[in-house]
């Protein structure tokens, strides 16, 4: 099976590859081969790729960005996104494409389910939003994955920016009223691999019979304060040296941001357990291994 995966430089294309890459040829484009800003030169590219699956996590992320460029964060999630759909709808290939809880307006007091109303806060959301709404049109094989809170020990994320400050300030001001599931790059890349890689050639009837959209996350709850604290426990736990004597947590409007963030992205995971067979671990769980591995790294910087 020849299996296109995008964005194998961030977090969850990262984590899929090697995963990947045990059930199949995995084909993982540079940014400049296979670029989501430049749409018309997609369906040239997936020609000459001629994949039997594509896995698209590349996306355009930066949500407060977004707000000032949002012509760029359409054109990459959802203009990009809708002619690798129409591709792979023409050629009948299946496509597994990552979505976002900020599709989501975060009003509802319950886990938000792969039916529910959407109406997203941000560019971004409407900029993922757009994109989910692209293959559903297209009306080819697909499995929209919707995840939430996602970081991994490497790239750009809370869990690498929580550890940088802890080491550099006394106090931590961390949102409190914002509630999700912290989510590891490689737990989602788990589920996603063994998905596919199980399934192989019944890949399209397992998304037709199953809506085409599933919610994926790690299992529990927290806020970024219950997050944050549990990081930096973490972190002295392992004997990371740290500034940080308090963690305070504060209202979202204390802490203002150029992009709306929901203030409920628990995601109903039924539907990943009951009808895919995946069960993610608790959040907790899976931060375990990613302090693990960042304060390894730090450890090797700092040359001990």
């Amino acid at each position: 099976m020849r299996i296109l995966l995008t964005g194998t430089n961030g977090q969850v294309g990262g984590a899929l590859r090697p995963l990947l890459e045990t059930g199949g040829t995995v084909i993982a484009p540079s940014r400049t081969e296979f670029d989501l800003s430049k749409p018309e030169t997609l369906t040239k590219a997936l020609d000459a790729f001629k994949p039997d699956l594509i896995i698209n996590p590349a996306a355009y992320t930066a949500v407060d960005r977004a707000e000032d460029e949002r012509e760029l964060a359409f054109l990459v999630n959802a203009t990009g996104t809708a002619a690798i759909a129409t591709w792979s709808a023409r050629h009948r290939v299946s496509l597994v494409h990552f979505s976002t809880d900020y599709v989501f307006d975060g009003s509802d007091d319950r886990p938000w389910r792969e039916d529910s109303p959407t109406g997203p806060l941000s560019v971004y959301g409407a900029s993922k939003l757009a994109g989910d709404l692209a293959i559903r049109a297209a009306g080819g094989p697909h499995l929209i994955v919707r995840t939430s809170w996602v970081y991994a020990a490497n790239g750009a994320n809370f869990l690498r920016t929580i550890a940088r400050l802890a080491g550099e300030r006394e106090e931590l001001r961390i949102v409190a009223d914002q509630v999700g599931a912290p989510t590891t790059a490689s737990a989602i890349a788990d589920a996603v691999a063994g998905i596919v890689l199980s399934n192989g050639s019944n890949l399209e009837g397992l998304f037709a019979r199953n809506g085409g959209v599933v919610n994926l996350a790690c299992a529990g709850e927290t806020s970024w304060y219950g997050f944050a604290s549990a990081i930096v426990a973490g972190l002295k736990s392992r004997g990371a040296k740290l500034a940080v004597k308090t963690i305070t947590p504060i209202a979202t409007a204390d802490f203002p941001t150029k992009a709306k963030r929901p203030g409920n992205s628990r995601l109903d995971l039924s539907r990943l357990r009951d009808l895919f067979g995946v069960t993610t671990p608790m959040w907790q769980e899976a931060l375990s291994p990613e302090l693990d591995s960042l304060v390894a790294v730090q450890r090797e910087h700092a040359g001990y």
